[in-house]
Parts: C-alpha cells; structure tokens; sequence
C-alpha cells in the first residue's frame, strides 16, 4: 500500500482558537464549494455527451451551493441575496463548535489540520475557477453583451435603463469585452495550479469585485454571485497574508513555507488525471463550444437569418390603418414612425405609446429566437419588437410581439432561473414594472385584446399549415454543426402556445429592398397599410469587427 500523502515540510503550530475557527471555516467553505442538489448530479447523467451545448458545461460550472434550508438553494432560490450565506455560516458554527467537542476526546497533530486546510483550499480553489471560466468565456467570445442591434441603436438613450446602459457601454467596445474575458479565464486557469493559486486569486479578487460594485450601482441584481466569487478568492488570499506583511510592510526578507502533501502511487496518477479532466472540459472543451454558439447561435440574439432584401432601416412614408391615411406626428400613439429588420429575424418599429418595461435584458437560456429578448431596450420609448417567421413563397410574415413584461410568468421563470454573470443582471427584474403600456381605449378604439393563443397547450393554428410547411421547423435552420441534444429539446419546450401580441403582414419588396410595402392586419385586428423607404444611417459608433452570429 502507499504511503499516506504526507509533508517534508515544517507544519506549523496551531493555537486552539484557529482550531475552532478552521473547523467553522471548513464546513461553511464545504458547504459553499460543493453541488449539494441531487438534480445537479442527474443532469450530468443525463447529457448527451457527444452532442453537448455550451450551456451544457456552462450550468455545471455555475452550480449552486451552499446550505440547503426547506428546498431553498443559494441561487436561485425563494432565499434573497446574502441570506442563505447567513443561514449556512450559522450551521457551520454550530457544526463547528460539535466538531471541537468531539475533538477534545482526540488529541489531533497539527500536521491534520494542515491536510484538512490543503484539501480544503483545493476544492475552493477548483470551485472557483471552474465557476469563473464559465463566464470568461461568454466574454472572451463576446456573446454575454452583444454589440447592440440596429434597433437598440435606434433607441433614446433616456429611453434605457441604468443596467442596459452599462451592458451597451461594454457591447459596444468588443475588443475590451474580450479584455474581461481573458482576465476571468487567466484567474480561472491559474487557480488550477496550486504554485499559482496566489495570482489567480489576485486577479479575481480584483476583477469580481469591482463587478460587484457596479452590480449595486447600475442595479444590476447579481451582486449576489459576483460576491461569491469575491469570497472564495479572499479567503485562499487569507493564506498569503502573513508573508505578503512580512515582504511589504515590515520590508523583511521572506522566503515561502507552505504545507503540501508528497503523492506517491495511485495517488499521484488519480491527482494528475483528475487535473486533466478538468483542463480538458472548461479549458479545452468549453472553449470549442462556447465558439460554436458564438459563431451560429449566440444565446442573446435570435440565431435564424432574417430574409436579406429587407434588411436595414426604414422611413416609414405612408401609413394607412383601416384604408384612412395618418399624416405623420411624433406624437400620434398608432402611426409607425420608422422602422428597422434586423439581420436575423426581427422587425422593430416605433410608435408614441410606452410599453411594459421587460427587465430580462435578455438573461437566461432561450433556446427559441422569440425568447431571445436583448433586443428590447429599457421602457422602449414606443419601440416595438416583434419576431417574424417568414413565408417567402407567398411573401407572408408573421409577427409576435416579443415584449410580454417582467410580471409576466414566462419572464419571471426566466428571471428567477437563469441568471448569468458579468456586471449586471440578467434577469433583474424586482418583481415589478417600472413602467406601463397604456392599456386603455384610444381615440381609434385600439384597446388590448384577448390574443387567440392561450396557455392551455393547445395548438391554436394562427399560422395555415401550408404556410407551416414551407417555414419548417426552427431547429435546422442553424448551421449543423451548432445542433444540439439541449437545443432541440428547448425549442420544443419552448414551443407551446402562449399570449402575445401577434400580426400577420404580406411583403412586397421593390429596388432589391430600397422601398417596402407592408399590409395587412396588426395586433388590434386593424388593418394596415405601411409603405417602407430604405435610408443609410451613419452611427457615431464604428462598425464592430467581432460580432456573433452568422447570417450572410
């Protein structure tokens, strides 16, 4: 048999008050550290590994931790903010203070604490990596805040809230979004290796923190999380403190003498294939997928190609609502005032009229394109954005409204389940609107209408099936190599009939696009008549060299 690891270094004498607050400090930092949710486990099981999504990989390295109290998880959770930290530092004391009771009948050598305190700083030190790789690389493949839409461009900038704001002050400076990424990476990578744990811990320290604070600044609503990792990295910092005041404080020499185990055997084999398993799925593997989502289906942006000769911003020059022509007026609540089609599927238009304000600002994992909500901008000024799924053969569109509000049931399931990390929230809805549409009887009778589609499950054949046919499923139509076991489920979840605004609109396209004609019936059941004339808009902004998707 092998030796047990051992030190042939000098263990330091432990005073029996560092005892107490180590035995604390282990079951807390346990209790943080590791998976704790039988769900987490049976969804590794069940992944079909050989055809993986990035999200995949990604919910395992975010995992949830912490104490579990009545079904309430860390994140997640009915448990708000820094509670469930409470709740478990709480038992950890109590479980803590048992521990020492038991450990008066045994005499424990300090070397056993030195090991416990090794091992101990091992599972924080791969928790915290691998959780911190998760989010660099959605930064580093600049998905998590995308270069803002034409729309979102379109939009006034006291039409957008504070946590949009700051997700566009980064979307919009790509190549510094990569910076970020790389810096989370690196600090993850580097926490892998213990002789480099102490710059790793540095550099998320330094990083997370100041997401942290720009969380409770922008209200960004993950403040939470981000802190998570401030806390882990600070406490593997805590280990450094006595030699980084010994260096820089008193100006001594100090020379480093730090407890690790000698591995001999099977041991040495298990440590270095454990170690590169886990380079191999987050470093190496993870990489590869979080490019193949970056490259065909970005998780913020609809990932189908929009129809090519409609795409581009629109002045809108005649408009007709019910065969009586709307002069235009930027104070008129049901004339469209410009217009705009999206590379991908998207039409957005603007009218003077307020929407519910969505506060998803396109968080979680919509795998449909119709859930794929970062398009919507703050309280929207009047800006409207609908997905379309297109009929080319009869040049037919037909439009859902995109926007169902944050107290809406759908986007509070989004909100509170899928959250991600990197300054802001996505999903920090409060459970509230700070904003209303108007929701009563206009002067044109346009009142909100019971929609056709309800939440029974249903199917409620809004689209003929001839026109279902040509248009197909949505799962194909990106590039094979992006299809996945995840996707394909999640579009099918996702499918069920739900309450949105809807219109159905036939297309004309006249000069390859220049001039379009749109009529038809709108959410209201009015119909309409929009006459679109293509115009070049030059943005302050220079076009992004690194934008996701593919949709040439």
């Amino acid at each position: 048999m092998p030796a047990e690891p051992v030190s042939t270094k000098s263990d330091p004498a432990w005073t029996e008050n560092q005892k107490i607050l180590f035995r604390i400090a282990f079951v807390f930092f346990i209790s943080m550290s590791l998976p704790n949710s039988l769900d987490w486990y049976k969804e590794i099981l069940e992944f079909d590994w050989l055809h993986l999504h990035y999200r995949d990989l990604y919910d395992v390295a975010r995992f949830g931790s912490g104490l579990t109290i009545f079904g309430n998880k860390l994140f997640g959770s009915t448990l708000n903010g820094y509670a469930p930290w409470i709740i478990t530092l709480i038992f950890a004391t109590v479980a803590g203070l048992i521990w020492t009771a038991v450990a008066r009948f045994r005499n424990a050598e300090a070397r056993d604490y030195n090991l416990l305190y090794y091992w101990l700083r091992v599972v924080v030190r791969y928790r915290a990596g691998i959780g911190i790789i998760g989010f660099g690389f959605t930064k580093l493949m600049p998905t998590q805040l995308p270069y803002p839409s034409l729309g979102v461009l379109n939009t006034n900038f006291g039409d957008l809230t504070a946590q949009k704001i700051y997700w566009l002050s980064i979307g919009i400076a790509p190549w510094y979004e990569v910076f970020t990424g790389v810096v989370e990476v690196l600090a993850g990578a580097l926490l892998f290796f213990r002789v480099t744990t102490f710059w790793g811990a540095v550099l998320l320290f330094g990083a997370l923190a100041d997401i942290v604070y720009v969380n409770f600044a922008y209200d960004g609503g993950v403040h939470g999380y981000s802190s998570y990792f401030v806390l882990l990295s600070g406490f593997l910092l805590i280990y450094y403190i006595k030699d980084i005041y010994n260096l820089l404080i008193r100006e001594r020499l100090t020379s480093p003498n730090y407890f690790a185990p000698t591995f001999t055997g099977w041991q040495q084999y298990g440590r270095i294939g454990l170690k590169t398993l886990t380079i191999g799925l987050f470093l190496v593997l993870l990489f590869w997928l979080q490019y193949v989502n970056f490259r065909y289906d970005p998780y913020k942006q609809p990932a189908q190609k929009g129809i090519k000769e409609l795409r581009g911003n629109y002045n809108v020059t005649e408009f007709r609502l019910n065969g009586k022509v709307l002069p235009y007026s930027p104070l008129d609540s049901v004339r469209w005032q410009q217009a705009t089609f999206e590379n991908w599927t998207t039409l957005t238009f603007k009218v003077n009229k307020p929407v519910e304000l969505d506060l998803s600002n396109g968080g979680g994992a919509p795998m449909r394109d119709i859930n794929r909500t970062f398009e919507l901008t703050g309280v929207s000024g009047g800006q409207r954005v609908f997905y379309y799924e297109a009929d080319p053969v009869h040049h037919v569109l037909y439009l859902q409204d995109k926007n169902r509000g944050a107290r809406n049931a759908e986007n509070r399931e989004f909100l509170g389940n899928n959250r991600d990390l990197g300054g802001t929230n996505e999903g920090g809805a409060r459970g509230r609107s700070r904003g209303e549409g108007r929701r009563g009887e206009d002067r044109r009778g346009e009142g909100r209408r019971k929609d056709d589609a309800g939440e029974s499950g249903k199917p409620d054949n809004w689209i003929p099936k001839e026109a279902l046919a040509i248009i197909g499923p949505e799962d194909p139509k990106i590039d094979p190599i992006a299809r996945s076991a995840r996707r394909t489920k999640g579009i099918e979840a996702e499918n069920r009939p739900t309450k949105r605004n809807r219109m159905i609109l036939s297309y004309t396209a006249q000069d390859g696009g220049n001039k379009v004609i749109l009529r038809g019936v709108n959410e209201t059941k009015d119909s309409i008549y929009v006459v679109l004339d293509r115009y070049s808009r030059k943005y302050a902004l220079s076009e992004s060299t690194l934008k996701a998707g593919k949709y040439e």
